[in-house]
């Protein structure tokens, strides 16, 4: 039986006998397992009770040599601290007796230690007059070894001489031998820092830092590392000279990720004490800025000679991009420490300040680049229909060639250019508007005064290509606006490139835009182009009303001819109790009737149909099309609403400029007006409330004009009764 459990702490009675019990069932006799348990149980306990009368006895026995033990323990502490109060008084009596002798003998021992300050002081004054005079001999041997020696002999004496009257004019003395000793060594220093002679270096820096002039002797280092580089800068022009600027850049790069290699592992062999980095980076801070002649020169007068002026600033962008991003690595590589963040902003401004005055000019080059592949895009021909029909090809390759400016400002700018590419694409849409005017301008010049359909055919034609145009503006707008939210600040590293290639100016005009299209400042970013298509676009709607409406203008011109009304003047032939059904509409009116029954037929193709870009741009030119619905047709009621409206305000005026008219003329006046209003109506369109009441007015007879003519205006009652001579009561 396992009895462990019973000194489990959570050891549960009722728990361990289910336990038991369901281990005895599966026994044959129940009875004899659980008399056998019960037999075992007694056998435990019978052990424990033993167990702890023994333990028990044992306990009692030891318990009086326990406090014997105890009780010698407290004697001896009790004498313990007897003794301690014993030792304390006689240290206080000592201290009352002797305190006065310990106080003579600490003065006796300052006093001493003064003299022997004292005495050193007066030896080492003597010392710094020998060394002063052993030193001028040396001068004369210039061995830089025995020099420095003497000087810091004269440098340890000078720290013993702080407090004699004389030591500022020691100090200047040891400064001037110092600077005596450093024009010595200075040619040798700057030998061994040229040649990289490791053992000659090592000596004088060990000297200069015993010396306490290590910091100039850096500078040496800084002006020797600075002058080597800036000669294989300058030889590299003169070997290379076919090279282009590009290739000069990037084999001078390569060649300063090199001698950083070398340069670091050379530092750190003779100046074991600093560090070598931000060395390095201060050298190549101020070589970088030095350099004859600048990188701007070379690329300025590189940019004269070629052509394609955005490609070679892309390949010198990716160039200066590609030596950023290998001497960062070198830079993680080397660093023993981390270095300044500000240093090494200052290091990749360095490397990228050639290139600012390019991202500066990036807007002008673009233009450039735009408005050329602009010219060579085919767009004008002899014919009209050519010309327009080549405006429609050119569409997508013109909106290409804009999209590529994007890809490109990106590639050379890293998109802090884009202030600059917006003002040479409105350059380059502005100058494609002018080719759709041009085109508009012969159509102006093409137009008749007679029914042409070609021509109106041509005007639909051009304002679907100009809403095409804009409606792939808006998109393309959409797309900068874009890149505006998500890809402006571009970055290296931690550092946003609008801090290394912008100057402040542009950096300020940069970050304007980004804050007015972040914050959501209602701006857009082509609004000037979309407002020039969209004044096109009305121009040429201008120009397609008034290609439909010339017809109907020149037919009008009879109206107010004297010679179309003076057939009626014989009152005999038309006798004013004719019905109206025996008259018969004049020749001009028919002619416009049928010429208004055909224009449905001519707008089919544009206006009847889905055509979104021609739908667009109807409704941003004109509120009328604006609230049209979307059914199919919608657009073309519209364009015939203006027609009919256009068409009876020049008859409306023709009328008004009759000088005289008899009562039968004006009733077939009249009835032309009707059988205008007639066509119309089959065209689901009504006349103007202006012509229905000159219809009316001149319909009624002279004896009754002054009762019926009221309620009209008094502008078309006045002009009617001058006309037909009626007398006003």
């Amino acid at each position: 039986m396992d009895i462990t459990v019973f000194s489990e702490e959570n050891f549960d009675t009722k728990e361990w006998l289910n336990k038991i019990l369901e281990e005895g069932e599966k026994q044959d006799k129940k009875e004899n397992y659980t008399m056998s348990l019960v037999m075992k149980l007694q056998l435990y306990v019978q052990q424990v009770n033993k167990s702890l009368e023994e333990t028990s006895q044992e306990v009692l026995s030891s318990l009086p040599k326990i406090i014997r033990n105890t009780k010698q323990l407290q004697e001896e502490a009790e004498a313990l601290r007897f003794k301690m109060g014993v030792v304390q008084k006689e240290i206080t009596i000592i201290e009352n007796e002797t305190g006065k002798s310990i106080n003579t003998i600490e003065k006796l021992d300052n006093m001493k230690n003064k003299l022997e300050i004292a005495k050193q002081g007066l030896h080492e004054s003597d010392n710094w007059a020998i060394l002063v005079n052993d030193l001028e001999d040396v001068f004369d041997t210039k061995n830089i070894e025995q020099i420095s020696r003497k000087i810091l002999g004269m440098q340890q004496s000078l720290k013993l001489l702080v407090n004699v009257s004389d030591y500022e004019v020691r100090k200047m003395q040891l400064e001037g031998l110092k600077n005596r000793l450093e024009a010595i060594a200075s040619p040798l220093i700057v030998q061994a820092f040229t040649s990289n002679n490791t053992e000659n270096a090592k000596v004088y820096a060990e000297i200069f830092t015993s010396i306490e002039r290590l910091p100039q002797l850096m500078k040496y280092y800084h002006k020797c590392q600075k002058e080597v580089l800036l000669k294989k800068w300058r030889a590299s022009l003169e070997k290379d000279q076919d090279e282009s600027v590009s290739q000069w850049m990037h084999t001078f790069y390569n060649l300063l990720i090199s001698n950083w290699h070398t340069q670091n592992k050379w530092f750190n062999q003779v100046f074991s004490n600093q560090t070598s980095t931000e060395t390095l980076v201060d050298i190549y801070i101020d070589m970088l800025t030095s350099l004859d002649p600048s990188f701007n020169e070379c690329i300025d007068a590189a940019l004269k000679q070629v052509a394609d002026k955005l490609s070679l600033l892309q390949e010198i962008k990716q160039t200066i991009i590609q030596f950023c991003n290998n001497l960062n690595n070198v830079i993680k590589q080397t660093a023993q420490v981390r270095v300044d963040s500000a240093k090494i902003l200052l290091l990749f401004q360095a490397v990228c300040n050639p290139f600012i005055s390019y991202v500066n000019k990036y807007g002008a080059y673009e233009q450039a680049h735009l408005l050329k592949k602009l010219s060579s895009v085919n767009f004008m021909q002899e014919e009209l229909s050519d010309t327009i029909q080549n405006l429609g090809l050119s569409v997508p390759s013109v909106m290409d060639i804009a999209r590529e400016s994007r890809y490109r400002c990106a590639d050379i700018t890293e998109n802090c250019g884009y202030c600059g590419l917006l003002i040479a694409l409105r350059a380059f849409f502005s100058k494609y508007v002018d080719h759709f005017r041009v085109a508009l301008r012969q159509i102006e010049r093409n137009k008749k005064n007679v029914e042409d359909w070609t021509t109106l055919q041509l005007c639909f034609s051009l304002l679907q290509i100009s809403g095409d145009v804009l409606l792939k503006v808006k998109q393309f707008e959409k797309e900068l606006t874009e890149t505006v939210l998500e890809d402006l600040n571009r970055k290296f590293e931690d550092v946003e490139f609008k801090y290394l290639i912008l100057n402040k100016e542009d950096r300020r005009e940069f970050e304007s835009l980004v804050k007015c299209v972040t914050e959501g400042t209602k701006l857009s970013l082509l609004d000037h182009i979309s407002n020039e298509f969209v004044s096109l676009c009305s121009d040429i709607h201008d120009t397609t009303y008034q290609v439909v409406l010339s017809p109907i203008s020149s037919q009008l011109n009879v109206v107010q001819s004297s010679k179309t009304w003076a057939q009626f003047a014989n009152s005999s032939f038309h006798t004013s109790d004719m019905p109206d059904y025996s008259l018969s509409p004049q020749e001009y009116i028919t002619e416009i009737g049928q010429y208004l029954m055909t224009l449905p037929q001519h707008l089919e193709p544009f206006l009847f149909r889905d055509n979104p870009s021609l739908s667009y741009i109807l409704r941003a030119i004109n509120e009328e099309y604006s609230t049209a619905d979307d059914t199919e047709g919608a657009l073309a009621t519209v364009f015939l609403k203006l027609v009919a409206k256009g068409t009876c305000q020049a008859f409306s005026d023709k009328i008004l400029s009759i000088c005289e008219l008899n009562y039968p003329a004006s009733r077939q006046l009249s009835h032309d007006i009707g059988y205008l209003s007639n066509v119309m109506q089959d065209l689901g369109l009504t006349i103007s409330d202006n012509l229905q009441q000159l219809s009316v007015l001149l319909k009624i007879p002279a004896d009754q004009y002054q009762s019926q003519s009221s309620g009209y205006s008094a502008r078309n009652v006045a002009a009617i009764r001058q006309m037909r001579n009626i007398l006003s009561n």
